[in-house]
């Protein structure tokens, strides 16, 4: 197996096992065992597990800010719907099995007060999110978009954590609820 096969391997194994019990929970071997990698080529690829931790969350904000701006633009014509839409995606990924909340607010509260890495990604992460719903918002007339799309995006953490906690997808459809009535009264 080649290193590239290998670190794909090992990142596949990272997001199932530290999203579904945490980083602090999983230990090296048990991620080696996971991905049928040797710990020897598993430390070729991670020479440390902040290095792991830190590739499983870029590789994971990659891939769900993809699928939601995926999702957004397959299911709404009018820019106006767009913003709207993020929360019918939130419900969707509430309702799939395995929903765990935040694998960013997850990390940052298990090692946000010990590693700087954590940190770092989870505000890109969330930095990230807040600069594509205000992209949303600059195709719709409301007036101050930077100042709704930070509204909005505090009602998609809300809803992910209150989804999280209470195992009930329907956060998302109240969450939706409140982003049209802010951007009602935004325009």
């Amino acid at each position: 197996m080649d290193l590239d096969e290998a670190r794909v391997r090992i990142l596949d194994a990272a997001e199932e096992l530290f999203y579904d019990r945490g980083v602090q929970s999983v230990g090296m071997d048990e991620l080696r065992a996971t991905a049928g990698v040797s710990l020897k080529r598993l430390y070729q690829c991670f020479p440390a597990k902040h290095d792991l931790v830190e590739a499983y969350l870029r590789r994971r904000d990659t891939r769900w800010r993809a699928a939601l701006a995926e999702y957004v633009a397959a299911h709404a014509d009018d820019p106006a719907d767009r913003p709207l839409v993020v929360f019918d995606w939130l419900h969707d990924w509430f309702s799939e099995p395995g929903f765990r909340g935040c694998a960013f607010i997850n990390a940052y509260g298990e090692l946000g007060a010990t590693s700087d890495q954590v940190g770092r990604v989870a505000r890109e992460h969330k930095d990230a999110l807040l600069g594509y719903v205000t992209g949303l918002l600059r195709a719709v007339p409301v007036a101050e978009p930077g100042v709704l799309a930070r509204q909005l995006v505090l009602l998609v953490d809300g809803a992910i954590t209150s989804a999280a906690l209470s195992g009930e997808p329907s956060a998302a459809r109240r969450a939706r609820t409140a982003a049209a009535a802010l951007m009602g009264t935004a325009r």
